[in-house]
This record gives C-alpha cells, structure tokens and sequence, in this order.
C-alpha cells in the first residue's frame, strides 16, 4: 500500500476528530478568516464496503451519513471535507483548516497546534480501543480426541 501524503494525513485526521477536540484546538489560534461557501455543508449517505478477511470479495456492510463541506478562503485557496454524522459546523471548520494547511503562512502553524495532538488523541483512542478488544478475546483450539468406541 502507498504511503500517505501529507494532505491526506491531515485529512484523514481532520476526518476522524471529534467535535470538541477540533474545537478546544482552533479557539486559541484566534484567526479573523473570511471563506465563501463553494458548497454549503450537507448530509448526505455513503455506502461502506469491507472485504471478508481483508483480502476476501466485496460485501456492502451498509450505509452511513457523511456531512460535506468546501470553502474559498479569500486568498483564493479551497479547502474541502467529509466526516461520518450529521455535523456541519465540524465538517465547515475542517474544510477551512485543508485550506488554511495548503498556506504557506498558516501551515506550519495549523500542523503544530492542531493536527499534531489530534493525531496523539486518535492513536490513543485506538489503543484504548485495541485494549478492550484484547481483553475480551477469546482462544479456541481444537482437541484431539480418541476414538469413541
């Protein structure tokens, strides 16, 4: 598999961020930005796929609401977004921060203070995730058995 580019890793995180995370990161920055709406955040449905032993045939596993969002900033540069559920706001915020990420004034400003620790609070989550997993896994093994008579 191909690794990431930069923008998709900031996408991916910005994707996958909780509301009051993204929040309690961006009110410090205090930015006075003015966007325009290219299109005005909106919900929609998405069909998720899944592969049977990740290497099996396609199966539809069913759909989910995504809300879209993509902003110009006024320096002209454009900023989009998808995220799962029906969250405008977040899905408005994280299309400006695509943007404000692809601006050589603000990148490495917006990479420091935002994406870095969402990136922490993802993986963190993740593990927490992996720990209950594995504490509620369960071995089967196959007895041997002697012939009944």
């Amino acid at each position: 598999m191909e690794k990431q580019t930069e923008r998709q890793h900031w996408m991916s995180v910005l994707a996958h961020s909780q509301d009051d995370e993204l929040a309690r990161y961006w009110k410090p920055l205090n930015l006075s930005l003015k966007w325009t709406a290219l299109r005005e955040p909106e919900c929609g449905m998405a069909r998720v796929q899944a592969r049977a032993g990740d290497t099996g045939q396609r199966f539809v596993v069913g759909d989910v609401t995504i809300t879209r969002a993509a902003i110009r900033l006024a320096e002209g540069l454009c900023g989009f977004s998808y995220v799962m559920g029906r969250r405008k706001a977040h899905a408005e915020r994280c299309a400006v921060l695509d943007a404000l990420l692809q601006h050589p004034a603000f990148y490495k400003l917006i990479l420091e203070q935002v994406i870095t620790p969402l990136a922490a609070n993802r993986a963190e989550r993740q593990q927490q995730r992996a720990r209950e997993i594995a504490g509620s896994k369960v071995d089967f093994f196959t007895l041997v058995r002697g012939e009944n008579p």
